[in-house]
């Protein structure tokens, strides 16, 4: 994918499989929401979520972003920073405001956030060390020849 139909791709309402290693050094898979901005990924998580505790000790992450509609795919291998611990009205709020929005809907969203505003929430972002975009067809390296 070109770097617009990755962008087109990223805006689209799309669950995130964020990968983390837990306490014992095993992978943890959730479904999260995501925010794609700055050349990174924001990920906003409940203060009690154990995704959010193990990813502020450990920062190595990787994310899958796909499509159930279409053959596309975005990979991502990065390191996770804590941008926000735990806090109520802090900097994750506009972010997670622009996230409901695109997966519920303007008013359903608008009501999620108020609705929840008091409840503390992490605000990570993801540095990618390594994005790999994919749509459709066999990628030459998995080719035993040429069709």
């Amino acid at each position: 994918m070109t770097q617009e139909e990755i962008q087109t791709f990223l805006s689209r309402p799309l669950i995130c499989r964020l990968g983390c290693l837990d306490g014992e050094g095993y992978p943890y898979v959730v479904p999260v929401w995501y925010h794609y901005a700055d050349y990174g990924f924001y990920i906003v998580g409940r203060e009690r979520s154990d995704w959010a505790h193990y990813l502020s000790q450990d920062g190595r992450t990787s994310l899958c972003i796909d499509s159930d509609s279409t053959p596309q795919r975005v990979l991502v291998r990065g390191k996770a920073d804590t941008v926000e611990k735990p806090n109520v009205g802090g900097r994750w709020v506009a972010i997670a405001e622009q996230m409901a929005h695109r997966y519920m809907g303007e008013e359903q969203g608008r009501e999620y956030v108020q609705r929840t505003l008091d409840e503390p929430r992490w605000l990570f972002f993801v540095h990618p060390t390594r994005l790999t975009a994919w749509q459709g067809g066999w990628a030459r390296r998995y080719k035993h020849y040429d069709w």
